[in-house]
């Protein structure tokens, strides 16, 4: 039995959703998300709260659930709060610029990279060296800033390089002098 998929959601205040077959649909205050569902399980939309089912209990339909509830959770978070990634550059000479529908990233090549915003993200410059990516779809943002760290992942003896906010590089010794 999925534990996860057996939560109920809480609908937040502003934020409605609706079901047209196997659509889900949910609207809010930052924009509007759809999500196929998998005919092994059922949405039940009620009084506030949605709950997802399993029609026909099996181990796929486990795993179906447990999946279901998750993205609508996020999909309820993203359109009544939004979500938001962090980035840094660390390093001499690295930083972030944003023009436009675009993103320059210097990261000690020899030119500069330029990484387009996809449509429904956005991104903004908090300093030089640090900036954070928004949008309403935990995947999409997540994705992006995951292709913008790609670019020049941190390496572990100086720790140059694309982090994110909140992360940790463990740091290796370098060679020791004879």
């Amino acid at each position: 039995m999925s534990r996860i998929g057996e939560r109920k959601l809480v609908i937040p205040e502003g934020v409605t959703a609706t079901l047209e077959g196997s659509e889900v649909t949910i609207k809010g205050s930052k924009g509007e998300l759809k999500l196929n569902v998998s005919p092994l399980i059922e949405v039940k939309i009620e009084e506030g709260s949605i709950k997802t089912i399993q029609k026909n209990p099996s181990k796929e339909a486990n795993m179906v659930q447990g999946t279901s509830n998750s993205l609508i959770n996020n999909m309820l978070i993203g359109v009544s709060k939004g979500f938001e990634k962090g980035l840094e550059a660390v390093g001499v000479g690295y930083r972030f610029n944003v023009q436009g529908n675009k993103i320059v990233v210097n990261a000690g090549f020899s030119h500069p990279v330029e990484v387009l915003i996809p449509e429904g993200l956005s991104a903004e410059l908090v300093s030089a060296t640090e900036i954070t990516i928004k949008g309403i779809d935990k995947q999409k943002v997540s994705e992006f800033a995951a292709n913008v760290r790609k670019i020049r992942e941190p390496e572990p003896y100086k720790g140059k390089g694309i982090r994110y906010k909140d992360e940790v590089v463990r740091r290796k010794e370098g060679k020791k002098a004879a």
